[in-house]
């Protein structure tokens, strides 16, 4: 038998917000050269992650049409800005709701969400886009998402939506398998080979993102875990929010939901089980990972050259503007070669240079980073020599040579550089370096360290408490009462 057509919308609304970043992230900032995406290029985009996922998967079933509502993709900003503003989350998602009823009947909806998002106004935007969905579709059209990891999400998500899946890995490997798995779920509900069931427990424990790398236990193991029941449980499927502390939202921390099809009992006995092993655990997931101070890490990287234990990775996890000059500054205090440093963000130098004309050759004279609040310091004088200036993913990028074959590289936002050849596109050996100074909390392992190619890791963050601190009692939450939560008061297990 020829199965009934099946039309899905899909939708797209993803950031990572650090509320206490003073850059708020505007409507403007989602816009620019193809986004906001509707049709075919909203469903091409990002093909190698969630949406890739979703749309391959949905497409190898018969009868089943997606329809690309229009959408904003990532801020230009990326990570590096704070509070989305009410303007720019209701004009968004005024306009998908309003396509959406022009474009009706659908049978399901795809909700491409990262989790973390903050808005003013609105305590739980993924939560609100949901309940805005479901209102316009009706109580019969099944609604789907996909998380990253580090969502704050509580059991009002799955209030109003049937499904979700979440990223396992951190780095995010799997997110791609979490698209299909939305996919074929969702068309799985729609024809009615699936009865979602779902569980929520909330659990009362707070970590700093830069510890939840997944590589080291007892992450891994609350990973592996997780695994085990999807793989001895059929239909079975298990998310785990590690949360995401900058955001300071009501719903922060870590959060376990488990799927089923029909088996309300099966869904709420693993979720506590998981739940349960975590907090058994709480105390080492807080000390599955060395974090030095800027000086101690620097000096550590002098003595790993001295060894030959190279390529070093010096990781300034804490550095969520991307404009932050302490490991630069400890870099040339403490006289390192050879290093890349890999970004140092600074929109008015980027800008300023382009206007210019920079190029390759030009001698370089400026003051660049810090300022842009307390958390990055005061700028850095560089001297040197460009070595190149170019246009690329919404940037100006000025590479620039300095002191005993340094090189740093001049971004215009925040960059996490994942891996290392990706540099290579700004005409750079990378074989010529043995430390390289990025920005980035685990995601770099993916390029880095998972692969092989560097000998020494040292994450660093300043000795002052800023942004990105692993001592999140420093931060000025508002909406959050931090005594509530593990490790920083003493609260007991839920229920």
């Amino acid at each position: 038998m020829t199965p009934s057509p099946v039309r899905i919308a899909v939708l797209h609304f993803s950031h990572e917000t650090v509320t206490f970043l003073k850059n708020d992230t505007t409507r403007e900032d989602f816009i620019y050269q193809g986004s906001p995406a509707k049709g075919e290029a909203l469903l091409k985009w990002d093909p190698k992650s969630y949406m890739g996922g979703f749309v391959k998967m949905a497409r190898e079933f018969d009868g089943v049409e997606l329809v690309g509502i229009e959408s904003p993709l990532w801020p230009k900003t990326g990570t590096g800005s704070g509070w989305v503003t009410q303007d720019a989350f209701e004009t968004f998602v005024g306009k998908m709701i309003a396509e959406i009823k022009a474009d009706e009947p659908f049978n399901g909806v795809y909700l491409c969400l990262h989790g973390a998002m903050a808005v003013r106004g609105i305590p739980r935007p993924e939560a609100e886009l949901a309940r805005r969905v479901r209102e316009t579709v009706g109580p019969n059209v099944f609604i789907a998402a996909t998380f990253d990891p580090h969502g704050n999400e509580d059991e009002a998500f799955l209030r109003q939506a049937d499904l979700a899946f979440t990223v396992k890995y951190f780095p995010h490997y799997d997110s791609y398998l979490q698209g299909e798995r939305a996919a074929r779920t969702l068309v799985r509900a729609i024809r009615g080979d699936y009865k979602p069931a779902h569980a929520t427990v909330k659990l009362p424990i707070i970590s700093p993102t830069v510890l939840q790398w997944t590589g080291a236990s007892p992450w891994m193991d609350l990973v592996q875990r997780a695994l085990v029941w999807e793989a001895s449980e059929p239909d079975v499927y298990v998310n785990v929010f590690f949360g995401f502390p900058f955001a300071d939202v009501p719903d922060v921390g870590m959060t376990f939901q488990v799927l089923t099809n029909d088996n309300p009992a099966l869904a709420a006995k693993i979720c506590r089980d998981l739940a349960e092993t975590t907090w058994r655990q709480r105390e080492a997931l807080l000390t599955s990972t060395k974090v030095h101070t800027i000086p101690d890490g620097v000096a550590l990287a002098k003595q790993a050259m001295q060894s030959r234990e190279t390529p070093v990775v010096l990781a300034d996890h804490s550095d969520r503007s991307g404009s932050a000059t302490w490991l630069l500054r400890e870099i040339i205090s403490q006289g390192l070669s050879n290093t890349l440093i890999a970004t140092i963000a600074d929109r008015a130098a980027t800008a300023k240079l382009r206007a210019q004309g920079a190029k390759a050759g030009d001698t370089f004279d400026m003051e660049i980073g810090g300022l842009v609040d307390e958390s990055a310091g005061e700028p850095v004088r560089i001297q040197g020599t460009i070595l190149n200036a170019v246009e690329g993913y919404g940037q100006f990028w000025v590479t620039i040579k300095f002191g005993r074959d340094n090189v740093l590289i001049l971004s215009t936002y925040l960059v996490q550089v994942t891996e290392p050849f990706s540099l290579k596109s700004l005409g750079l050996d990378i074989s010529a370096f043995e430390v390289m100074a990025i920005k980035s909390r685990v995601h770099f392992r993916r390029g880095f360290h998972d692969n092989g190619f560097a000998r020494t890791i040292l994450l660093v963050e300043p000795k002052e408490p800023f942004l990105g601190t692993v001592r999140l009692d420093k931060l000025p939450y508002e909406n959050v009462d931090l005594s509530q939560y593990y490790p920083y008061g003493n609260p007991t297990f839920p229920g």
